[in-house]
């Protein structure tokens, strides 16, 4: 058995190779690429043989993405995802002083797959399609939080020098024709003369409806009185402006060619009905959801390790006659955010799901604390589903519930 242990950098590998007793066979540092990765296969080989199973080599590195883990799976041998946070808690064995560097951190990783490897987590066989979704998804869900900022840059920009457009878009500052208009008329002088028939094609364009009324508003907000700054200063803001919007807008593009390929490629993967099926998941969650959680039917021991794997389940800290349960922070942001707002919209349409957190209310806990729950209830639910290959059943997932909200 060889223990492996890679401290990955972004140019580099800081490689520690230990045998079975921990003493270190192999200190040395890998480029990045087809270079560093050949390298470390043939150190390996020196040392376990040309015949032996890949598997007797465990490695540690504390990512699971890239082509350099993704080489090391395709070799054969086991790799070990390990969390920078236990990596820090079991480096303080070594370094009581809190003394750091890559080479050190390769050693801790390469020991800790020596004697932990049993409670780390191997990095899970996903399919091709899991991980193109995976990679969709992500980047249309950044993206969008891109667009978040942008806009709130472009609300800021408006509040010092251009109210008047706040008035006139209200809440719709990220809607086609506030775009379009903003574009034509990026500060408060060019919006005066914006005439009626500009925005009513803006208006028409972006597919709206009441028109004729939505114009005359549009209009008249961005004439209404406002205090103006100097000219070249005001200039200088609508430039910014102009900037702002043209970000926005090619930002919104990208976002739904994003969201076409990714409906594409999610509606191909054959537990798309699956995910489909569950309340309140739509094809742009179901895409988050499974690719965060995966579709390797090794990866997760039971729904409790799924449910710990997305941090709906919450924490126990008991020491002598004390106990504590508290949510789980350490957790993947993404796929929560997409679970949470799965359970918030699953309350108007489960009734089963509703009576399951007003039952929570009951007993006290404030909003988001239900919504966890019900959010935890759920992940259980999909991994049956999953598990089981069936599709969602409102009664078989919540009858006891609602017999006992009825009771």
């Amino acid at each position: 058995m060889l223990f492996v242990g890679d401290d990955w950098a972004e140019g580099h590998h800081d490689i520690e190779i230990m045998d079975a007793g921990g003493r270190a066979l192999v200190k040395v540092r890998l480029p990045e690429g087809v270079e560093g990765i050949g390298r470390l296969h043939g150190l390996i080989a020196e040392r376990v043989g040309p015949d032996a199973d890949p598997e007797q080599v465990l490695i540690g590195i504390e990512t699971d993405r890239g082509p350099w883990v993704a080489a090391l799976v395709a070799a054969g041998y086991r790799v070990f995802v390990v969390n920078p946070r236990q990596t820090y808690r079991f480096r303080e064995r070594f370094s009581p002083s809190g003394a750091k560097s890559d080479a050190a951190d390769a050693h801790v990783l390469a020991d800790m797959v020596r004697t932990d490897s049993h409670q780390l987590r191997p990095v899970a066989g996903d399919s091709e399609l899991a991980e193109v979704i995976k990679l969709l998804a992500r980047a249309h869900q950044s993206l969008i939080w891109d667009r978040q900022r942008l806009v709130a840059r472009l609300r800021a920009q408006l509040r010092d020098f251009y109210p008047a457009a706040l008035a006139a878009f209200g809440e719709e500052l990220a809607a086609t024709e506030a775009l379009d208009l903003l574009a034509q008329a990026p500060d408060p002088d060019k919006a005066v003369r914006l005439s009626l028939s500009k925005i009513t094609v803006a208006l028409r364009h972006a597919g709206r409806r009441k028109i004729d009324e939505r114009a005359r508003k549009i209009q008249d907000g961005l004439r209404s009185e406002q205090l103006h700054l100097p000219a070249a200063v005001q200039h200088a803001y609508g430039t910014t402006v102009r900037s702002l919007v043209a970000m926005i807008a090619t930002t919104v593009e990208q976002i739904d060619y994003l969201e076409r390929e990714l409906t594409e490629r999610f509606q191909e993967h054959p537990a798309s009905a699956i995910y489909l099926s569950q309340p309140g998941i739509g094809v742009v969650l179901g895409s988050r959801v499974l690719g965060e959680f995966g579709d390797d039917p090794d990866r997760y021991a039971g729904p409790k390790a799924r449910k710990n794997y997305a941090g709906t389940s919450p924490v126990t800290i008991a020491s002598g006659c004390r106990s504590t349960v508290n949510a789980r922070y350490v957790r993947n942001t993404r796929l929560i955010d997409a679970l949470m707002r799965q359970a918030m919209a699953v309350l108007a349409g489960s009734p089963g799901a509703r009576a399951y957190y007003d039952r929570q209310r009951a007993r006290g806990l404030p909003h988001n604390a239900a919504l966890r729950h019900v959010s935890n209830r759920l992940v259980g639910i999909l991994h049956g589903c999953l598990a089981t290959h069936t599709t969602y059943d409102e009664a078989t997932a919540w009858g006891h519930h609602i017999a006992a909200s009825a009771a």
